[in-house]
C-alpha cells in the first residue's frame, strides 16, 4: 500500500512537470485551457512536493529503527568472563 502510494505520488508529480515545462517552453501558454490547468499543476507540485517529503521523512526513520517500537537489535550485555 505503501509502495503504491508513493508511485502515484512520482506520477503526479511528473505529470504536473509536463505541464509546468509545456508553459514554460511550449504552446501551453495560448491555449485557455491549458493556462488553467497549468495553475492546478504549479499548485499540485508544490503540494506533491511537500506532502511526498513529509512521507519519506516519517516511515523513514521508522525503518531505520530509531523509534522504540521498529529497534531490532537487543541491548542486554554479556557479563565479561573471568
Amino acid at each position: 500500500m505503501f509502495f503504491g502510494l508513493i508511485i502515484l505520488l512520482r506520477v503526479l508529480f511528473v505529470a504536473c512537470m509536463v505541464f509546468i515545462i509545456g508553459h514554460v517552453f511550449g504552446s501551453f501558454s495560448k491555449h485557455p485551457r491549458l493556462r488553467v490547468f497549468t495553475k492546478i499543476a504549479v499548485i499540485l507540485a508544490i503540494v506533491l512536493f511537500i506532502s511526498s517529503n513529509i512521507l519519506f521523512f516519517r516511515f523513514g526513520h521508522a525503518r531505520a529503527g530509531h523509534y522504540p517500537a521498529y529497534r531490532t537489535h537487543c541491548t542486554y550485555e554479556e557479563a565479561p568472563h573471568p
